[in-house]
């Protein structure tokens, strides 16, 4: 059996390539990456427009995106972004927690050699991979984000249980959409690679609670500063006569 740092984005490569697949994948990374605004609509007309595909691809890529969660779907009305909130990432967060706390426990109860290779490998090429571009500082590396979904899939991958991993999958989807938020918080600072590095010591020394701790402080940081950004946005939103009311 081997273990997954496989590239993760390679499903419908190859003979099974469809233009629905292609269309699927495209618009999957810019949701994820935040390049299309948060609760707008997505008209089928204007996917066709953005992603050059027709209105039956189309439609069957967005179909899939609302299965796993990443649109709504209103009937008769089309699809939108799903809207972004504290609320709501607090219970992912809790949610993921409960269940990677659970897989990498798992995973090291039932390590391999061939496991604790994956992992220093899916560590090393995160390690050498920069976050963020010169030219784009303000987004994400795509081959940054793609290395670190790779390392905490690698975490996780000797668990034994494909249903868990991916449930897993489906709530590292919902959490990226709030990553980028996490990047300008200005009153928290974060090494996130020494965070990565401390995460795969303690799991490859058979640490289990201090792996769980380490991963799950990983996650609740990044939710944290998440919050706070929610709360400057709010902030900005009142304005400064309606928070200056708001303090007597």
């Amino acid at each position: 059996m081997t273990y997954g740092t496989a590239d993760l984005g390679d499903e419908g490569a190859g003979p099974k390539s469809t233009l629905a697949s292609t269309v699927y994948h495209q618009l999957r990374d810019d949701l994820l990456r935040g390049v299309l605004e948060t609760e707008s609509k997505l008209r089928v007309e204007w996917v066709v427009s953005r992603y050059g595909a027709g209105a039956s691809p189309v439609r069957e890529a967005l179909n899939r995106l609302a299965s796993e969660g990443l649109l709504g779907r209103h009937d008769q009305r089309g699809f939108f972004l799903m809207p972004v909130s504290a609320e709501e990432l607090e219970e992912l967060t809790r949610t993921r927690c409960w269940l990677e706390e659970r897989a990498l426990r798992e995973s090291i109860a039932h390590r391999t050699a061939e496991w604790e290779e994956q992992l220093v490998l899916a560590l090393h090429r995160l390690a050498r991979a920069p976050r963020r571009l010169p030219e784009q500082p303000s987004s994400n590396n795509s081959d940054w984000e793609k290395l670190h979904r790779a390392f905490h899939r690698a975490l996780i991958a000797a668990c034994r249980s494909h249903w868990l991993i991916g449930f897993c999958d489906q709530l590292s989807d919902q959490a990226s959409r709030y990553r980028l938020m996490s990047q300008v918080s200005p009153s928290i600072e974060r090494d996130d690679l020494a965070e990565h590095r401390l995460i795969a010591e303690r799991t490859l020394d058979g640490d289990a609670d201090g792996a769980v701790e380490a991963l799950l402080s990983h996650y609740r940081l990044t939710a944290t500063m998440c919050i706070e950004r929610f709360a400057q946005d709010a902030e900005a939103k009142a304005g400064p006569g309606k928070a200056s009311r708001g303090r007597k």
